[in-house]
Parts: structure tokens; sequence; C-alpha cells
């Protein structure tokens, strides 16, 4: 998608929040017009691929009628091969193109709202006993027609919810495109503007692109196919798909989120992005405490867990395959090492996670000081340290770092450490990393070579010589040094100013003298 069509794009997605803005908070318009966007993405590619089929029969899926025995006939052929191929069905007056139409039928607003529900409804109802059942399972849930935040009335409500469906249809998906990625860039784009304020208490932060990128390059080096890649904390999955990015297939996206909203969005994401239902497993529950893929182990992980989040920490967890080695559990406070322990235990033993996380984990001490102890000691794991700015993730000014592990390292006997910190576009609050600064942290981190004042290759005695502290000015000296000062020329520069205020010392007793004042000093 170019420049241009990309800003026409973001444009009219801009415009359909500023109908909605006033009427509700960011987030939950965001829910709004997602939700119908991924609706007009299921009924363009149901128009699409029932119009192939009924290609040789010179019949236009929209043109069926759906009260006529034929009609009938076609609609269940259609049904039949949609469910197994796309996992969902539309009849032709359920599709999106056609309820915006009846809702601005001769420029006037017809209320729609009822069959706009049902329809929604009709798309996960249409899944029942088959494999794409759970896929589909709810997903229209936080599309509440019947909210109060739409408006007061049911006139008010269908009146906007009208003016959304108009401006949707202006937008070409161009699904025809294989190389256009309009929903994707749709989808990136209001979940990076209007959920960078989402769970800020909760310690979540919308994962940027530039941090994403390098998760993603890190865990697919030397690699251009994957069996499977992993997200424990998966948000909207912009992170998996992100590793789909870089390698040429990927067999499975797997993937936990605990919050209901972004589990759904996590699951239109994927089908939007032309990730077939056989090929991801979303589910919805807690990680630590209700781990649902737990006999699995991933090539490729990639996470970007809330920092410090609080979890039960029951000492039950120590009979858990996950903690159970470590003899320590990371403490109730402070979730990040928790995360990292099931992550490792669900990494496979060829496979590489990257895991963002606030700089604590570095050097907090006690139980998670002694997890970190392991993890290099006995299992010697631990790949490397980045370092990454402050002000990066929307909403914090935490600084947050990356640790690369693997199960079976080829670089066994060191550690390799980065700091970044310092390599950044300032853009007012944000400190976003530049292509170049991407590139830099990808290419030291696979040739792994030590450079002044960037990255330093320590070895694992060293480390211990630092009581397993991984806090990065310890192994990468970013010191500058002061120039030297001159002293003659500071010397001649306090003589200059004192003749200076000497010579204004007298004008002023000049100017007290013709007043007839005393002189202030």
């Amino acid at each position: 998608m170019n420049d241009n069509n990309k800003q026409q794009l973001e444009q009219q997605l801009w415009n359909i929040a500023n109908t909605l803005r006033g009427k509700m908070g960011a987030d939950d318009f965001r829910d709004y017009i997602l939700g119908f966007i991924f609706y007009k993405y299921l009924s363009e590619k149901i128009h699409s691929y029932a119009d192939k089929i009924l290609k040789p029969d010179g019949i236009l899926y929209e043109d069926i009628d759906e009260a006529t025995p034929k009609g009938e006939k076609y609609l269940k052929a259609i049904q039949a091969e949609a469910l197994d191929t796309l996992g969902y069905f539309l009849k032709p007056s359920e599709l999106f193109s056609e309820m915006a139409r009846r809702g601005d039928a001769d420029g006037k607003h017809k209320f729609i709202l009822d069959d706009l529900t049902r329809v929604l409804n009709n798309i996960a109802q249409s899944t029942m006993g088959t494999d794409s059942e759970e896929d589909f399972d709810h997903l229209f849930e936080d599309l509440d027609l019947t909210s109060s935040k739409l408006g007061k009335t049911e006139s008010a409500k269908n009146e906007l919810i009208v003016k959304v469906l108009a401006h949707l249809e202006e937008i070409d998906f161009r699904l025809e495109d294989t190389e256009s990625d309009v929903l994707g860039d749709a989808y990136e784009y209001l979940i990076g503007q209007f959920a960078s304020g989402a769970g800020k208490k909760a310690g979540e932060f919308y994962t940027p692109q530039q941090v994403s990128i390098i998760l993603a390059k890190i865990v697919t080096s030397g690699k251009d196919k994957l069996k499977s890649v992993y997200d424990p904390t998966c948000g909207s999955g912009s992170l998996l798909l992100r590793v789909a990015k870089e390698v040429k297939e990927v067999s499975g996206f797997y993937g936990q989120e605990s919050n209901p909203t972004t589990y759904n969005l996590c699951r239109m994401n994927m089908i939007m992005h032309n990730v077939h239902y056989r090929k991801f497993d979303i589910k919805n529950e807690d990680t630590l405490e209700h781990p649902q893929h737990i006999d699995q182990r991933f090539e490729a992980i990639v996470a970007n867990p809330p920092f410090s989040a609080k979890w039960s920490a029951s000492p039950l967890f120590m009979s858990d395959d996950r903690f159970a080695p470590y003899g320590k559990l990371a403490p109730g406070s402070k979730a990040d090492f928790a995360f990292v322990q099931h992550m490792v235990h669900q990494l496979d033993d060829n496979g590489t996670m990257a895991v963002v996380l606030p700089h604590g984990v570095l050097f907090r001490g006690a139980a998670e000081g002694h997890i970190r102890k392991y993890l290099i000691d006995e299992r010697n794991c631990l790949d490397a340290v980045i370092g990454l700015p402050a002000n990066v993730f929307y909403g914090t000014s935490i600084p947050t770092s990356i640790l690369v592990m693997k199960k079976q390292r080829e670089h066994s006997d060191n550690i390799l450490f980065i700091d970044s910190s310092q390599h950044f576009e300032k853009v007012k609050t944000q400190n976003p990393l530049r292509p170049e600064d991407i590139d830099k942290i990808v290419t030291v981190y696979n040739e792994r070579k030590p450079e002044d004042k960037y990255s330093y290759v320590a070895d694992l005695d060293e480390v211990r010589e630092n009581d397993y502290n991984l806090n990065i000015p310890r192994y990468v000296d970013t010191f500058e040094e002061e120039e030297p000062v001159d002293l003659k020329a500071v010397s001649a520069e306090l003589k200059t100013l004192d003749k200076d205020m000497q010579k204004t010392d007298a004008e002023i007793a000049d100017y007290c003298k013709q007043l007839g004042i005393d002189t202030p000093f």
C-alpha cells in the first residue's frame, strides 16, 4: 500500500472516529470501528469467493433470490464450500454493502439496528458444529448496538451507526490485490492511535511497531520457515503477525490473552491477515494461572507482558513444572520472571524467545535474583540483553530491555549486551527507534560483535563476578570524557567580564548622579 493510499485510509478512519468521538471513550469507539471493519472484511471476502464459484453460471452473488428454491439451492452449495474454506457464511442480504445501502436508502436513515444485530449473530451461528466454531464464537460481543453510548434514543443510535457504515463503505479494501494490506494498516493505525493509553494501570502497553520488528527479526534469525510462533500475552496479535512478515511461512500461530475484548480483536486480526482458521489457536485465559498450551513447545516465542503485573504466586505453583526447578517463585507484586519461566518452559529445544521487560528484572534481588542466577547457571539459556531507549512505549517512560533466550545456544560461554538507549529519534514525548537503529540492533545481535559504547560480549565468569547483576552499564561503558578545560582561556574571559562589569557600574553611577539618587552599590 503506497503512502498516499495509506494517508487516505487513515483520514477516513479519523473521520469515523470523529463521528463517534464525544459519544464514548477512545477504547470504546476503537472497538466499534474495528468490529465494523471486520464485518466489512468478512462480507467482501465471501462476496468475492461466492462470485468466483458462480462465475461459470454467469450469476452474481447479490443477484441470487433467497426466497426461491433455485436461490436456496445456490446458497446451500456456497455455504458448504464457504464453511470449509473461509470458516463462516453470509447471505447476500446480510452483506455489509447491503446493510449500508438499506440504512442510507434515498438519503434517509432507515432503521437497521435489529437487522444488523441479527446479521452479526448469524455470522457466529453459521459456524456452529464446524471446525471454525471456536474461532468465531462471540467475536462481535463487544459490538453492542443497544448501548446508551451510541445515543439516548433508538433513532439516535441508528443514525450514528448508519453514518459509520457509510464512511466505511467509502473505503476500498482491495482484496483482489494480494500485496495490499488495507485492513492490516487500518487495524495497526487504530490500535496504535487508540489503544496507546489502554491498560496503563495494569502495566499493559501497546507494543510499538519498531520494537515488534526487533523481536520478530531476532526470533526468525537464520530461518525462512517456522513450525510455530507463540505469544503468552498476545493482545491484539500484532507481535504474532509481525513474526509472519519475517519468514516465508508460519505453520501455526498460538496465543493467550486474558482480556476478552482484546482476545476478540486478536482473532479478528488473524482472520483479516489471511491466517486460515485452522492455523491459529488463540485462547482467552490468564496465562500464568491457567495456561492453555502447556503441553506444547514452540519454535519462536515473542512477548510484551504487562510490566510488573501482580499475580497470585500461590505456593501450589511450586509443584508446577514451569516453576518447580527454580526453587522460588517470582514475587506476587511483580510477575515479570513468572512470564519468563513460563516462556522458557514452552520453548522448543531449537527455538528462540525474545521478551520485552522493565529494566528492574536485570538487577532486582531476592527471589528474582535467584531465578536470574538459575537461568544463567543451570539453564544457560540467556543469550542477549538489549537495552531500549526510555519513552519508547506509549503512555510510559519506563526504561525497558529485551531478553533473548535459547535452550541450545551457539555461544554458550557468554552473553551479549547491547545498549541502544541513546539511539533514537526525539519526537515530542516519544523516543521512537529509527530504521537504522533497528538494523544496528539486529546486525550486532546476529554478528555478536563488541562495539565501543554500544555492545559487549561478557563471558559467564564476568557475569558471576557481578553477582548475576545484568544492569547494562556494568558491561557497556558509555562514559564520555569531558573536554579538558583551558584554564588560560577561562582566566582571560573572567578578566574581560570584570572590565565589562566595571564599565557598566560606571554608567549606572553616572545615571544615578544625573537623577540625583544614590547608587545601588
